[in-house]
């Protein structure tokens, strides 16, 4: 039997919108266990289904190389029309998910009336020049709503080089948009385990790219861990899960 790796090669990459799509369990695993969305999927089509528990939301995953891989559609309620959101490849799904997991937790008083574009505005985007919406400092991601329609999310890498695109109806409650850009703007790398061309860019004047080894153990319960908060989200309590976070250099060097 083969020996078990110890570590596990990982880059930890910033700015998180640049970073890739990484593995949809990370979305797909805590709406189904703590959340209780039912899945299904079809083993001759690459896609899943997930329904929430009370049926009124159907979140899909189709990879289309050519639209929006993640769509989430949510049936009509005594005081919202119907909505939808959807999210394109690139989108990293540590950003998803704090749409997703905004949408199966319970939803608070000061959460209720959150403003989408107050995380942007308390970490120094700027007015987009020529067009309504904020830009991120360094010009690489850009938030926008089409008058009192539907909001676009653009991660770019230039004029013709969109990286991904999430967009949201004009009824899609705008605390889950809201929780979108704040993971947006979160300055925390997010981890990958990819091989390095499916990054959007290696660019160093655009991305910091972290290298480091990680206990496999830790990488194997990330999602445990993950799932876990959820639950505990979801129950109305607070949890601090150790999540995956770029371990401090041993002696300056990687094992």
């Amino acid at each position: 039997m083969p020996k078990t790796p110890e570590t596990v090669e990982v880059e930890f990459i910033s700015p998180r919108h640049l970073a890739g799509g990484g593995d949809p369990a990370w979305i797909t695993v805590p709406l189904h266990r703590a959340c209780g969305w039912s899945h299904g999927n079809d083993p001759l089509m690459p896609r899943v289904i997930l329904s929430s528990p009370d049926q009124k939301a159907l979140l899909r995953l189709e990879p289309d190389p050519d639209g929006q891989w993640w769509t989430l559609h949510h049936a009509p309620t005594s005081d919202r029309p119907a909505w939808y959101a959807s999210f394109g490849a690139r989108t990293p799904v540590e950003i998803t998910a704090a749409f997703t997991d905004a949408l199966a937790a319970p939803v608070t008083t000061s959460t209720a009336w959150a403003d989408p574009y107050e995380p942007l505005q308390q970490t120094d985007w700027s007015p987009a020049a020529g067009a309504d919406g904020l830009v991120s400092p360094d010009g690489t991601a850009y938030v926008q709503r089409l008058g009192a329609g539907p909001w676009f999310v653009t991660a770019t890498l230039g004029p013709d080089r969109m990286v991904w695109q999430a967009r949201f109806g004009e009824h899609t409650p705008p605390y889950l948009i809201a929780a979108f850009t704040a993971a947006l703007t979160d300055p925390s790398p997010v981890p990958r385990t990819d091989s390095p061309r499916s990054f959007p860019t290696r660019n160093p004047d655009l991305v910091t790219r972290s290298h480091r080894e990680v206990p496999a153990v830790q990488v194997a319960s990330a999602l445990e861990e993950r799932v876990q908060a959820l639950a505990a989200r979801r129950a109305g309590r607070t949890t601090s899960p150790s999540a995956l976070r770029p371990p401090p250099p041993r002696n300056g060097r990687s094992r």
